[in-house]
């Protein structure tokens, strides 16, 4: 019973890594003339390296620990612009901005596509 809901829950949690993410370039975003700020950013490759499971297919393999939640990890870049060294290129702020909107837009609809088919097995019809 619990696999029905399997991949709402991996699409609830990529939609909220989205929404952080999107709250993280807004603030960086936000501190674009704030002098000596270090942008960060969140990587979804980090996140999902630690949640996949890994099939053990001999006893004496590692079983590494699969963790329900979440962890974010701020990752800076390390280039420098401007006068008062600010490393925020907002252009790039923006379309990374872009970019996770989308991803968060894309997983909702996924996810309304995911309940719908729910309730048409639930209806019988």
């Amino acid at each position: 019973m619990a696999d029905i809901f399997k991949d709402l829950d991996l699409i609830n949690k990529s939609a909220s890594f989205f929404m952080e993410r999107s709250k993280v370039i807004q603030g960086n975003i936000a501190n674009a003339n704030t002098p000596f700020y270090k942008p960060v950013d969140i990587t979804f490759q980090q996140i999902l390296a630690n949640q996949t499971k890994i099939k053990t297919t001999d006893h004496r393999h590692i079983n590494p620990e699969n963790k329900d939640e979440i962890k974010f990890v701020k990752v800076e870049s390390g280039y420098l612009t401007g006068y008062d060294q600010n490393k925020v290129i907002v252009e790039e702020e923006m379309a990374k901005l872009a970019e996770s909107s989308i991803m968060y837009k894309t997983a909702v609809e996924i996810m309304k596509k995911e309940m719908a088919k729910l309730k048409y097995a639930i209806s019988g019809k």
